[in-house]
Order: structure tokens, then sequence, then C-alpha cells
């Protein structure tokens, strides 16, 4: 099973993922929060959003919104956005 190991907030709705298979890619939650939700609206505030957080390979926030990583990984493979994370030396 894919799992999240590392999250960075990049800029505005934007999250650099790092999944358990050694890829890799930027997630645009835009859409998400463009929904009028209970669990969205709080994450319209810039803090809020970046306060998210990873736990058992999951992406997760305080108010309990959680994305699994595979389905995170599908998504960005779907959108063609995934690639082979680069190796440091």
């Amino acid at each position: 099973m894919i799992k999240l190991v590392h999250a960075t907030w990049v800029a505005d709705s934007k999250v650099a993922l790092a999944f358990s298979d050694g890829t890799e890619g930027t997630y645009d939650f835009a859409d998400l929060l463009a929904r009028d939700t209970a669990l969205t609206r709080p994450l319209r505030n810039e803090d809020a959003f970046k306060g998210f957080f990873l736990e058992l390979g999951a992406l997760c926030w305080p108010n309990g919104l959680e994305f699994s990583g595979a389905s995170l990984h599908q998504d960005l493979k779907r959108q063609g956005k995934l690639r082979q994370g680069v190796a440091t030396a």
C-alpha cells in the first residue's frame, strides 16, 4: 500500500508530497477548498490549511479531514503530475 512519507506546504493550496514508492508530486487542493462544507471552510484560512500533518501514511488536518496516501498518489498519477523522486547524494 502506498503511503505518504513527507508533506510540505508550497504556496496557496499546494502541498508537495513524497510517497513510500519513491515518487513525488505537488497536489493542488484548490478544488477541494472551493467546496462549501464544514470540513473545507476552515481550511480556506492559510494558517489552518498549513496545519496539516501525516498520520499512518495519510494527510490529515486537525478538524478531521484526511486523505489516504494511495488516493493522492492515484490522483497525481491520473493528472500526469507524479514523478520519480530525485535521489540525494
